[in-house]
C-alpha cells in the first residue's frame, strides 16, 4: 500500500454538522484505507470562541479563526467544509471557488435556486471537486433500490412516494432560530427538507423516470410563533418556556404532486412538525414488475414485491448491500446517521485525489441545483396554487 497522503482539512462553522464533518473525515483512514489518504485538521473557523477553543483542544484543529477567510487564505488547508448556516453559504461558497479550494458543503447549498445556481457556476468555472451533504444517498439500503431501478428488476417505473416527516419542531416552544426566518434560511420545510426528497428521488428513480418536470404543490406554516433566542445559543431541538415570541416566516409542512419527464407519477410530503414520526424519511419505488420501499427510521432494513408474488418481503443490510461491509460483519449490526457521513467523506476526498469534478461517484452542487429548482419550482407553486414547470439544470 502506497504511504498515505496528507490532505488538510478546513471547516467553517463548528455547530453539529461541522463535528459530524470532522469525525467522518477521522474515520477515513480506518475505513477506506485503500484511498491511502490521511486527513489533517488544519483550521476551523468558527466566531464563539467557545467552539472555536473545542475545536483547537478537544478535535485537534491546528489552527483556530474567527473568520472564514483565514482558512481559505491557509496554504495547510487543501479541502473545506462548509457547516455554517444557510445564508451565509453563498459567500462562502463563492469565495472557496475563488481561492480554488474544494469544499463539501451542507444543504440546502444556497437559500433558493438562484444562490445555488451562482455557486454551482463558480465550481465549474473554477473546475472544483464540490460535494453536498445529501447523505441519504449513502444508506446500503438505497443503494440496492438504485441498482434494482437501473437494473430493470423492478420493470417500468411508474411511481415514486417519498415523505420526510421530522418531529423537531413539532413543539411549539421549540426556539426560533435561524431556520424559521426567511432572510436566513430561505423557505423553510422545503428547503430544508424537500431538497433531500428531491435529490434522493432523482438519485434512485432518476435513471428510469428522468427528471422531476412539473409540479403542484400546497404549504402552510403550523406554529406561527416561536420563543426569541439569542442567535447561536442552542439547538434545533432546544424548548425554551416563556420569553418573548416573534413569527415564523417559513413554512412548516408541504406536499406535491409531481411528474417526471418519463411519464411516472409521484408524490412527496416534508414535515418539520410530525407528532410520532422523528426523522421518517420513506420511498417507494413501484414499477411494473416490482416495487421496493425503505424508511431511514428503520436504516438497515429494506422490502422488495415483485409480480406475482405475495407482497413484500423484508431483507436486512448485509454485506452485498453498498457500503455496509466497511462497518459492520454481519446483518442484523445496524449501521448508523454517522456512517452515511463517513462515506460521503470519503467520496469527497476520493474525488479530489482522482480530481472527478463530474460526480460519477460523489454528489456535487450540479446535483444540488437540480434538487433547487425542484424546491423552487414547489415554493412557486404553493404560492401561485397551479402547476409549475420545473427548470431543467443542464450538466
Amino acid at each position: 500500500m502506497n504511504a498515505p497522503r496528507e490532505i488538510g482539512v478546513g471547516l467553517v462553522s463548528l455547530g453539529w454538522m461541522g463535528r459530524l464533518h470532522t469525525k467522518a473525515y477521522q474515520a477515513v483512514p480506518v475505513t477506506y484505507p485503500e484511498l491511502a489518504v490521511r486527513p489533517v485538521l488544519a483550521h476551523v473557523a468558527d466566531t464563539a470562541p467557545d467552539r472555536a477553543a473545542f475545536a483547537r483542544d478537544v478535535l485537534g484543529y491546528r489552527r483556530a479563526s474567527a473568520d472564514y477567510r483565514e482558512v481559505l487564505a491557509d496554504p495547510a488547508v487543501h479541502v473545506v467544509s462548509i457547516c455554517a448556516p444557510n445564508a451565509l453559504h453563498r459567500e462562502i461558497a463563492l469565495a472557496a471557488a475563488e481561492a480554488g479550494k474544494p469544499f463539501w458543503i451542507e444543504k440546502p447549498v444556497g437559500r433558493d435556486a438562484t444562490e445555488t445556481a451562482d455557486i454551482a457556476a463558480a465550481a465549474a468555472k473554477a473546475d472544483l471537486v464540490t460535494s453536498v451533504g445529501y447523505n441519504y444517498r449513502n444508506a446500503p439500503a438505497v443503494a440496492h433500490i438504485r441498482e434494482l431501478v437501473i437494473g430493470g428488476e423492478l420493470g417500468r417505473i411508474t411511481g415514486v412516494r417519498c415523505v420526510f416527516l421530522n418531529g423537531q419542531a413539532a413543539d411549539p416552544r421549540v426556539a426560533l432560530s435561524w431556520r424559521y426566518q426567511r432572510e436566513l434560511a430561505g423557505s423553510g420545510v422545503l428547503g430544508d427538507l424537500l431538497s433531500h426528497v428531491a435529490d434522493l428521488v432523482a438519485y434512485v428513480a432518476g435513471p428510469s423516470t428522468g427528471a422531476i418536470a412539473e409540479v403542484s404543490a400546497l404549504s402552510a406554516i403550523v406554529h406561527p410563533e416561536r420563543p426569541v433566542v439569542e442567535m447561536g445559543t442552542g439547538t434545533v431541538f432546544s424548548l425554551v418556556e416563556g420569553g418573548q415570541m416573534g413569527p415564523v416566516e417559513n413554512e412548516d409542512h408541504a406536499a406535491a404532486l409531481v411528474r417526471f419527464a418519463g411519464g411516472a407519477i409521484g408524490t412527496l410530503e416534508v414535515s418539520r412538525v410530525a407528532v410520532g414520526p422523528q426523522c421518517q424519511l420513506l420511498l417507494e419505488v413501484s414499477g411494473t414488475e416490482g416495487s421496493a420501499s425503505w424508511d431511514f427510521e428503520r436504516m438497515n432494513e429494506l422490502r422488495v414485491a415483485r409480480l406475482g408474488g405475495s407482497g413484500y418481503t423484508g431483507v436486512l443490510a448485509h454485506g452485498g448491500l453498498g457500503e455496509y461491509a466497511r462497518f459492520q460483519p454481519g446483518p442484523g449490526m445496524a449501521m448508523g446517521y454517522d456512517d452515511l457521513k463517513v462515506i460521503e467523506a470519503a467520496r469527497f476526498l476520493g474525488a479530489v485525489l482522482e480530481r472527478d469534478t463530474t460526480g460519477s461517484a460523489h454528489c456535487t452542487v450540479a446535483d444540488a441545483h437540480a434538487a433547487a429548482e425542484v424546491v423552487q419550482a414547489a415554493v412557486d407553486s404553493a404560492a401561485s396554487g397551479s402547476w409549475v414547470r420545473v427548470k431543467e439544470v443542464r450538466p
